[in-house]
């Protein structure tokens, strides 16, 4: 039996979500600047009360992802493995946060699980090698910023959601921001604790991931300038750049200079 063709609607969709064109490519940057959006959202409202203004962008910012999340299980041709997929659930439990004043639900805590959403936005990595010689040059450095920066972001709402109600110190946003960073870059003023196992427990997670994160960061800005460039015999994919002959097995290396199709680290 022949299988159906997909309706005008689905065509546009599947072009937008997940074609080569640039229509498609204008979408997706579009969606990753409303990701963008969301989180600056997300971080304002935490230091204003909740008014009635507040509650409503938190419905609209909520239909918006629910559209966002039906779009992408229309056009999936694997909707249960999209479903099992961690940024899935993250979206989901990101999506009751949001929709939460229609039930009279307090579920502020689950809305920091959208910036899982910036880790499936890596999808964009091929397009942004094309696109940018700045992004191919610092490739590395900005992935990097953005692993530290999603965790920065997750560990300081888990501190605010877990800790503003019952320890002084902790305020708002800003107090829990400050000592995740102090605790990542090993300051450690002390003038702010957590208190309580769970905080404790939450400090050493800050501590351990963290630091290696932010470790991570300074070899990537201090680590000698490497070209990606995949050698044609072994495969070896980084090479000075003024390199000749690759170090692995000799064979003359022909990389570009210009920019335009090496990937520079």
């Amino acid at each position: 039996m022949p299988r159906a063709r997909p309706t005008p609607l689905i065509r546009t969709l599947r072009e937008l979500y997940d074609s080569d064109t640039p229509v498609g490519h204008r979408f997706r940057y579009g969606l990753l600047a409303f990701d963008l959006v969301t989180l600056l959202f997300i971080v304002v409202t935490s230091f204003l009360p909740r008014t009635d203004l507040v509650e409503w962008l938190d419905v609209l910012f909520g239909v918006t992802i629910l559209a966002d999340i039906a779009a992408r299980l229309v056009v999936s041709r694997s909707r249960l493995r999209d479903l099992a997929h961690p940024a899935m659930w993250a979206d989901l439990a990101a999506l009751v946060s949001f929709l939460a004043p229609l039930v009279g639900e307090g579920a502020g805590f689950l809305r920091v699980l959208r910036t899982v959403r910036l880790l499936h936005t890596y999808q964009l990595l091929a397009r942004l090698r094309g696109d940018s010689y700045w992004f191919r040059c610092y490739e590395d450095v900005i992935l990097t910023v953005v692993h530290l920066s999603v965790f920065l972001f997750i560990m300081t709402g888990i501190i605010y959601e877990s800790q503003h109600l019952i320890n002084p110190q902790i305020a708002n946003y800003a107090d829990a921001l400050y000592f995740t960073v102090t605790a990542v870059t090993t300051t450690g003023f002390g003038d702010i604790t957590l208190t309580g196992t769970a905080g404790r427990l939450i400090s050493v997670v800050v501590m351990i991931l963290g630091v290696t994160l932010f470790f991570n960061l300074a070899r990537a800005l201090l680590q000698p300038r490497r070209v990606r460039f995949p050698c044609p015999q072994c495969g070896l994919r980084l090479h000075d750049p003024d390199a000749v002959h690759c170090k692995a097995c000799g064979i003359v290396l022909n990389i570009p200079d210009d920019g335009a199709d090496a990937f520079v680290r």
